[in-house]
């Protein structure tokens, strides 16, 4: 569940974990309809057959596949503010994919708040640590630096 602050409070979480999303299936349905989208349809992706005689043995996610899911597990895990009336994605300053997600694999978030900056009046930039964790696995999929723009009234 996320965290919901005032924009007063934003000071006492930085450097502390804020939330952890729920565990989300990366099926092959699910990939399919990402190469679908994006047209990478390389085959390590969607053909099973082939990807088995791949050092993964198996299909893997796209890694901007594993890093678009942060936008649900944010929904679940990041800093939503009180008195906010929109978020904005503003980009990465960091983002590494550290180990691939192999179909049918669970995966999820760990966000941790970075900083908080009003940045004009009633404009929050927030920036996460995101960590998304393979189930059953040591290594993540990926670590990223997430910076949000947060609107308020």
């Amino acid at each position: 569940m996320a965290l919901t602050l005032r924009t007063d409070q934003l000071n006492d979480f930085i450097g502390k974990e804020v939330g952890v999303s729920e565990w989300m299936l990366v099926d092959q349905e699910r990939i399919n309809q990402f190469a679908e989208a994006t047209g990478d349809h390389q085959y390590i992706h969607v053909d099973p057959e082939r990807a088995a005689k791949t050092p993964f043995g198996t299909t893997i996610a796209h890694g901007f596949l594993t890093m678009s899911l942060m936008v649900e597990m944010g929904y679940e895990g990041s800093t939503k503010l009180e008195s906010a009336v929109m978020g904005i994605n503003y980009g990465f300053d960091k983002l590494r994919f550290i180990n691939p997600v192999k179909v049918n694999s669970r995966v999820r978030g760990r966000f941790q708040l970075m900083s908080a900056e009003e940045k004009n009046p009633n404009q929050w930039l927030l920036k996460h640590a995101v960590t998304v964790e393979i189930e059953g696995e040591d290594k993540p999929a990926l670590i990223a630096e997430w910076l949000g723009m947060t609107v308020v009234e």
